[in-house]
């Protein structure tokens, strides 16, 4: 294969990014020139298409931490990385971890800007799904991990690591710490993190540790690679607000004042034997693309007397979608009942659930005071430690630290979280009033 790096052409000898840059007209010219063969090697060469932030930095850092908004282009940039370290025989084992099992194929394996999609044919790795393990043709082996099983990284070691969409993995820390232990073959072992930004802790501590070289962008830079219908549909639906300066512009949001919860006080803890397990709904008024989700949290209490987040199976489905994945999630879970606000919809929640399933025990509640004061008694037992999480549920957790009393309509997730506490811990201590 002709080396892509540099190509010989009628011209003085150019490298992939001098050529990129020069005008177009120059440039056509140069290209005019090529081979099939030296066009087909520029077809490959990612330092000729990428931008220079979709390149991995200089220096003598441990952790690129590629933290970008959707769509900017981070996956293909970490996988052409992994490429680029794997060719030059910098890397000879490779950690990939995302998610989830199905996360890590579909994105960074399988993916249009995953590993076996930007490599040529002759560096082309082989992949084996069931041995979780990708083969180069120069020998070195890529193992792939998700983050529902961090112990699975305490054995394996590896000189190069890619960690995709960090701020969604169930142990963050876990995984990371892991990883960082076995993160220690060839000269110089390095990681890179694709995410978009969330001030989740994990998040916090890299930016600021000395050995992490951070690059951002922004989701109107790959705007040339995106349908224009996603930018005029989508895109232009969250601009001006908090969460598209999150998701769009990669910007990392804390807490806000006043918010009732903080990313502090959310803890994770596997969860022990149960005695009671609920699933609270809080449904949508509708079931469009502009509504409100559905929620739909899984809540238990342990036999050490401390609440237990188990599950957010939220969704924007129609009242038959909800009412047959609340059912699901209350046979998956073995629950006691589901709960239903009586103010907000419960007789046509309980309605819709039996219209499913007859036999599930619906529990209506009614609510005697405003969202302010149901939801602090829950936000005061995080405080205290008794509510812990069974891993990081992203969506929920963002509701909870950036809802204040102040904003007036609580979100979904949030409201179903409030009822399903309430029910396991504070009514009976009748700290929150509950029926008439």
């Amino acid at each position: 294969m002709v080396d892509p790096f540099r190509l010989k052409t009628s011209e003085p000898l150019y490298s992939a990014v001098s050529l990129a840059s020069l005008p177009s007209k120059q440039r056509g010219k140069i290209l005019a020139s090529l081979s099939v063969q030296e066009l087909n090697a520029l077809l490959w060469d990612w330092l000729f298409w990428a931008r220079a932030n979709q390149l991995a930095p200089g220096g003598n850092w441990l952790i690129w931490l590629l933290m970008a908004g959707r769509g900017m282009g981070k996956t293909r940039a970490a996988a052409e990385f992994v490429r680029s370290e794997v060719r030059a025989g910098r890397a000879s084992r490779i950690h990939l971890i995302g998610k989830t099992p199905a996360d890590a194929r579909d994105v960074m394996v399988e993916g249009d800007s995953g590993i076996l999609a930007i490599s040529p044919p002759d560096e082309r790795p082989l992949y084996e799904p069931s041995k979780r393990r990708l083969t180069w043709p120069n020998g070195a082996r890529g193992l792939i991990f998700s983050s529902q099983e961090p112990d699975q990284l305490r054995g394996p070691q590896c000189g190069l690591a890619w960690g995709d969409e960090i701020r969604t993995w169930y142990y963050p820390q876990e995984c990371h710490d892991n990883l960082m232990l076995g993160l220690r073959l060839g000269e110089r072992p390095r990681a890179v993190y694709t995410t978009t930004p969330s001030p989740i802790s994990l998040i916090k501590e890299l930016l600021k540790a000395p050995h992490v070289v951070v690059t951002r962008g922004s989701t109107y830079e790959n705007r040339a690679n995106l349908a224009e219908l996603f930018f005029s549909q989508v895109i232009a639906k969250y601009e001006g607000t908090r969460l598209g300066r999150q998701e769009i512009y990669a910007e990392l949001l804390e807490d806000i004042p006043g918010a009732l919860w903080s990313r502090e006080v959310i803890k994770y803890s596997n969860a022990p034997d149960l005695v009671r397990v609920v699933v609270a709904v809080d449904p949508a008024a509708t079931s469009t693309e502009q509504a409100d989700e559905t929620g739909i949290i899984v809540a238990g209490v342990g036999v050490d007397n401390r609440g237990y987040v188990l599950a957010d199976r939220s969704c924007r489905l129609s009242p038959n979608g909800w009412a047959n994945r609340a059912v699901q999630v209350y046979e998956e879970y073995k629950a006691d009942c589901i709960i239903a606000e009586d103010n907000n919809g419960g007789e046509m929640v309980e309605y819709t659930i039996k219209t499913v399933s007859p036999l599930v025990k619906v529990k209506r509640i009614h609510a005697s005071r405003g969202k302010q004061a149901r939801a602090e008694p829950v936000a005061a037992l995080y405080e205290q430690g008794k509510v812990l999480h069974a891993r990081a549920f992203q969506e929920l957790e963002d509701q909870l630290v950036t809802w204040s009393p102040e904003a007036g309509k609580s979100p979904d997730r949030l409201d179903a979280l409030v009822w399903g506490l309430a029910e396991l811990m504070l009514q009976a201590r009748r700290w929150l009033p509950v029926g008439d």
